[in-house]
């Protein structure tokens, strides 16, 4: 009768081990997670569980592919995600996996970068951004000019046409902008200029962007200008608050060359982007 008891007692341990360990979740190590900076964007994911399984891969709880289709213990896949949307340039990710007796995990959030885009956010967050894109893009920026020892109030506007990516997921390398302004109480008050501007990005600032434009007022007054930007703060991760100091040199000898100080907002939202 005792012995009857014992092995009773041991096969309900046995049955209580089983149980324990189909409930114990899959362990996943990842070893690498990352996005390629070149063209086209693919999404590099290698990893191992603690057993082996069947195992898929879901970003931003809508995009699903499948990683490793047998049971194994090191994963890789290599997706490209050119036409994917993303809200911002993190991506959180998270990995299923599926044992051979069908039990079924899913691991902790994991994330991983995507190169420079603009960031634009979800929800009201995106008309909020639209809107104030709109405005950004409208509105022109106050500026003080200086000419021959007069000053004079403008307004300024500068829209990036052209920007070059980085491999900094902040800021492009550099861009080509259009702008034109308008000095107030001069006799030929409108400018309009092109150029290009390079932007590095600096520890306490968002960058510093030294850039060359060429100006004309469309009669006598053409000429070449060096200036220096400093980004000083964002706002919506979107658009940046910069100060712009600018010598302006006539080529004409009827011209004049002037100085200008101004306040701008920084987006390449609305920028055709290259590699």
């Amino acid at each position: 009768m005792k012995f009857t008891r014992t092995i009773f007692l041991i096969l309900i341990l046995a049955c209580s081990n089983i149980s324990f360990g189909q409930t114990d979740s899959i362990e996943v190590y990842l070893i690498d997670a990352y996005c390629t900076r070149e063209l086209p964007y693919t999404f590099k994911l290698s990893f191992y569980t603690s057993e082996v399984c069947k195992s898929k891969v879901v970003l931003e709880e809508k995009y699903e592919y499948t990683v490793s289709a047998n049971y194994v213990d090191l994963h890789k896949a290599e997706i490209i995600i050119n036409d994917l949307a993303f809200i911002d340039t993190v991506v959180n990710f998270v990995i299923i996996t599926e044992t051979k007796l069908g039990s079924i995990d899913t691991s902790e959030v994991f994330d991983f970068d995507i190169p420079f885009e603009p960031k634009i956010k979800e929800g009201s967050d995106l008309l909020t951004i639209c809107l104030f894109g709109s405005s950004m893009l409208l509105i022109p920026y106050p500026s003080f000019v200086a000419v021959s020892q007069q000053n004079y109030f403008s307004l300024t506007k500068e829209i990036p046409i052209i920007s070059f990516r980085s491999k900094s997921l902040n800021y492009p390398s550099g861009f080509i902008s259009i702008e034109y302004s308008y000095i107030f109480n001069l006799e030929d008050p409108g400018y309009l200029r092109a150029g290009y501007k390079k932007i590095f990005e600096v520890p306490g600032l968002e960058f510093v962007s030294p850039g060359i434009t060429l100006y004309s007022n469309f009669d006598t007054n053409q000429g070449i200008s060096p200036e220096f930007s400093v980004g000083l703060f964002t706002i919506f991760d979107t658009f940046t608050t910069y100060i712009r100091c600018r010598s302006n040199f006539t080529f004409h000898t009827n011209g004049t060359s002037f100085q200008e100080i101004y306040i701008g907002f920084y987006s390449g939202l609305f920028s055709f982007y290259i590699n």
